[in-house]
């Protein structure tokens, strides 16, 4: 019995000597490493080119800000054409990028239909409006406190009151900032005794069409229009240049356009949007960007400036930043002044 529980005591002493052995040679799991900013894979889609002076130009500087500011090394792509949308996505998306970016609500189709199929992807619309999945974040400038900021500048220095806008496609958000800007406009026209003062709209249905901004332009001027404020990317370009020629006030918009044509952009909004793409990618870092929301931004969180010339006076510069004050304190009924479909 005495020999039969020393040779039990041995097996098992052997069986735990060949474990341990068994143990020592599996080799640790190295630790986790924590993503760094710049092992994210990002890309932003444009829809024109970054030389624009306008929209494009306005995301690509957010694009470098956030780059120097984060150490990301976000990528983008000019150009993207509409029929181009899903291919584009789903591209990228079958690369493994851990972001992907467009500048425009006119993605958003495109963006939350590919977004379904790769949910390891997140999909970030700029002026996105449409957010339908837990991957799905946009972020959404409310362009509309933009305008209004144009409108308060276009109000005062209009010589008759007589205002033409042109958007690039009348989708809600663009109809919305419109509607702000005529609305403010005609009113504070109509403060200064300009009792005929009114607003005329055109849409180009184009962001890219340079010579249709002019010819657009020519005949609202020709009809009588003393200020404009355009909308529509490279299209306003050409809008600029019309003003320029039959002697026109122009309000630049999106970004600084006041070198585009001086004398005649007397004032421009421009976005900041090198602040506004900082905080979005940070909270793309953070894990904060979350899906099935719109994340808005306005005049409260400082991402509208505008950009005076000299042929703004102390005066209208002092009404417009007591306005901006207003609106930022919510003072202001944007709501009201949306028309009705």
């Amino acid at each position: 019995m005495k020999h039969k529980t020393t040779r039990n005591l041995l097996s098992l002493f052997v069986v735990l000597v060949v474990l341990f052995a068994a143990t020592a040679c599996v080799p640790t799991p190295a630790a986790t490493t924590e993503k760094g900013a710049g092992d994210y894979k990002i890309v932003l889609l444009l829809p024109g080119p970054i030389n624009d002076q306008s929209w494009n130009a306005t995301n690509y500087a957010g694009l470098v800000k956030a780059n120097d500011t984060l150490g990301t090394k976000i990528e983008y792509i000019e150009n993207v054409q509409a029929a181009d949308f899903e291919s584009t996505f789903r591209n990228y998306a079958e690369r493994g990028y851990d972001l992907i970016m467009a500048a425009g609500t006119q993605f958003d189709e495109a963006a939350n239909k590919v977004a379904a199929s790769y949910p390891n992807t997140k999909f970030t619309v700029v002026n996105g409006m449409i957010s339908n999945g837990e991957n799905v974040a946009p972020i959404f400038p409310k362009e509309y406190e933009a305008s209004y900021i144009a409108a308060m500048i276009a109000g005062e220095v209009s010589p008759n009151g007589q205002f033409a806008t042109i958007g690039g496609f009348p989708n809600d958000a663009m109809e919305k900032l419109l509607d702000v800007y005529e609305a403010t406009a005609v009113a504070i026209a109509q403060e200064r005794g300009l009792a005929d003062a009114k607003a005329t709209r055109a849409y180009a249905n184009s962001w890219d069409d340079v010579a249709l901004g002019k010819q657009m332009a020519e005949t609202m001027i020709d009809n009588g229009a003393d200020t404009l404020f355009v909308y529509a990317n490279q299209v306003g370009l050409g809008s600029i240049q019309a003003a320029k020629e039959k002697g026109a006030t122009f309000i630049g918009f999106s970004g600084d356009q006041n070198s585009v044509a001086p004398g005649t952009v007397v004032a421009s909004v421009a976005f900041d949007f090198e602040k506004f793409y900082t905080w979005t990618i940070d909270k793309f870092i953070k894990g904060e960007l979350a899906g099935n929301t719109v994340h808005q931004a306005g005049i409260a969180e400082g991402i509208f400036n505008p950009v005076y010339t000299d042929q703004i006076s102390d005066e209208i510069q002092a009404k417009v930043a007591a306005g901006m004050e207003k609106a930022a304190n919510g003072e202001i009924d944007f709501a009201a002044m949306f028309k009705q479909p």
